[in-house]
Parts: structure tokens; sequence; C-alpha cells
């Protein structure tokens, strides 16, 4: 039955995966076909976006992942909107899940482009939702097939005796002539679906300018990966050669760090 599906998917996937024109969405939501055909996008339509009005599928809007997960609790996401302009936010999700946001990314000073990582439950689509500041949403997508559990399973940081020591610990680098930023914080994102363990996630992170000037913000939900891992890009020569990283859990817990740009020979 798995086998099925996925076979469904992904030949639904190659409508809006590949160079082919966007498909507008402008027929009432009841009547629209998901490329993926899983059933889930209409009511994470309502759930997710809000049950915007303006949405198309855009092959514009590109996310970057492997076929086939080959560790269910880290996955490697590149999400590239860079071709939109003038993007708000963007919304990262899957169809199946048990909980199915991955993250709100505000791009602010930075380009519409994040590679994360996160945990995956089972075989799904993964979906980035763009949406500009007129208000319309660009959706792109991709499947990735998987044994599953990532979600549920508790985070491996318990298994050493130093991790409360280490948690919200920030490593992080900033390359200033490409614009790329580079930040792992140490957290175990603990989804609160393993017996006997609460919710325990980074809720928040923001990158400010020493001067306080806000680059860059994310909203993170339990399927972040553990340590999170993120890279940001701002345009070549534009990102600052320092950079402020603030945030908080879901237990009060405040992250605070400040990023430097890299040695260079």
């Amino acid at each position: 039955m798995r086998h099925a599906l996925v076979a469904l998917m992904t030949a639904a996937a190659l409508q809006i995966g590949g160079a082919g024109p966007a498909a507008a969405l402008d027929a009432p939501r009841h009547q629209l076909v998901d490329p993926f055909g899983t059933g889930m996008w209409d009511q994470h339509q309502i759930d997710l976006l809000d049950d915007p009005a303006d949405i198309q599928f855009d092959a514009a809007v590109i996310v970057r992942a492997p076929a086939s997960a080959e560790d269910s609790f880290n996955v490697p996401v590149d999400i590239d909107a860079t071709a939109i302009a003038d993007v708000d936010r963007i919304v990262v999700l899957v169809d199946y899940g048990p909980v199915p946001k991955i993250l709100t990314f505000w791009p602010g000073e930075a380009e519409a482009r994040l590679s994360l990582r996160f945990k995956i439950d089972q075989s799904t689509p993964v979906r980035a939702a763009v949406r500009t500041k007129s208000g319309a949403w660009h959706v792109g997508g991709t499947l990735i097939e998987a044994a599953g559990g990532g979600c549920t399973a508790p985070a491996f940081a318990y298994g050493a005796d130093d991790w409360e020591e280490r948690l919200g610990e920030v490593r992080g680098r900033i390359w200033p002539e490409t614009g790329r930023v580079r930040l792992i914080v140490e957290h175990p994102m603990d989804t609160g679906l393993a017996d006997g363990i609460p919710l325990f996630i980074i809720e928040k992170l923001k990158l400010s300018a020493l001067d306080g000037r806000e680059l860059a913000r994310l909203e993170l939900y339990e399927p972040v990966n553990e340590n999170p891992a993120f890279t940001l890009r701002f345009p070549p020569g534009a990102a600052d050669t320092a950079m402020l990283l603030s945030g908080r859990d879901n237990n009060g817990n405040t992250i605070r760090a400040t990023l430097r740009a890299a040695l260079t020979e």
C-alpha cells in the first residue's frame, strides 16, 4: 500500500519539481488539484497558511532534499525562493507527520533561501510556501521516502552527562564575501511524543545587527532536528562581520551569542 502511494506521489511530483510553468490555483479551493495528490493540502492551507485566496504551485520555489532519508533524525533540506520578488516569509511543512509545520522563516535583510535539517516520521512531500509582501503565496515541494520514526524517539543528548551544561551553546560563522551565515544551537528539540519526555524545543531565533537592527527571524516547531543547524545567505558583500543571535525555548531558557566573520588568509 505504501509503495503504491509513493509511486503515485512521485509521479505527481514531476509536475512541480522541474522547469515547467507554474500552475495557478485560481479555482475554488475544493476544486484545486494538488500535484502530489496526498489528500492533505486542502486542510494544510487552512491550518498552516490561514486558507489563502491567492496561491499557486510555482516551480520558481525550489526545494532540494534527498529522494530517500538516510537518517530520519537529520534530513537536509534547502529552500530557494530567490527567484520570487518581495518575499515576506517562508513556511516549511510536510504533508504526513504528527506535526506538519517545521518552521517559519522571515528573511528580512537575508536572501529568501534557507538550509536546515528536520526529523521525518514517514514518506512525505516536504513543501515550502512562500508569501510575498502583497499577500500572494507560491508553493514548491519535493518527495522524500523514509522509514520514519524520527519524531517519536527521545533526543540523543540525554545520553551525555553534560547536556544541560551545553544547552543553548552556539557555534557559528559568517563569510562576508559570499554572504553565507552558518549556525548550530545545542538543544534536544524533543517533540513531546516519546513516552515520559515532555515537549522541549527552541521556539524563536533572531539574527540582529550590532546596532539592534533585525536581519532575519525564525520560528521553530517540533520537527526541527536536535541541535538545530541553519545556513542563511545574504547578498555577497552585504553581510556584517558580526551579528547577534538571540532566542528562547518553550521553558524560558534564553539563547544569546555573537557570530563573527571566519578568519581568512
